[in-house]
């Protein structure tokens, strides 16, 4: 089993080739503001505000991120605090802490990730197309006194 995260952890490391990414924010620096980027970034800094793709976010050990993520992929070692909207996929790979909720249509979080939050999986091409319907509230049933 052991050999097998290995071998994740090192294909997770060559996906992300400094050659392919658009942006890095490096592990002694920090970003604060909105991060909008095609292609791959890799986080292994400190990073508070937004972050909006339609493509790779990677977040490494080192990294710390209090953000609302919307993107295509998000791969994650690290901590996050905020939403996460992901059109294809999400993976939490130890040591890995989300809190917040997340909404996507596939989502893995492998033994030894910390996730407080909710998730929603669902198609989001799909359902930006249609509206979604809110739950009604719940309402008590009504009563008179007498």
């Amino acid at each position: 089993m052991d050999q097998e995260m290995e071998g994740r952890a090192a294909a997770r490391q060559n996906s992300t080739n400094p050659s392919d990414l658009s942006a890095h924010i490096g592990p002694r620096s920090e970003f604060e503001g909105k991060l909008s980027f095609a292609g791959t970034v890799r986080i292994e800094g400190k990073f508070d505000g937004q972050i909006v793709t339609n493509d790779l976010v990677v977040v490494t050990q080192t990294a710390r991120i209090s953000a609302d993520i919307t993107c295509g992929t998000l791969v994650s070692e690290g901590v996050i605090q905020g939403s996460v909207r992901a059109s294809t996929s999400v993976e939490l790979h130890p040591p890995a802490r989300l809190k917040g909720n997340v909404i996507t249509p596939s989502l893995t979080i492998e033994k030894g990730v910390i996730f407080d939050g909710s998730s929603k999986m669902e198609d989001l091409d799909e359902a930006a197309s249609q509206p979604t319907p809110f739950p009604k509230a719940y309402q008590a049933p009504y009563r008179t006194s007498g």
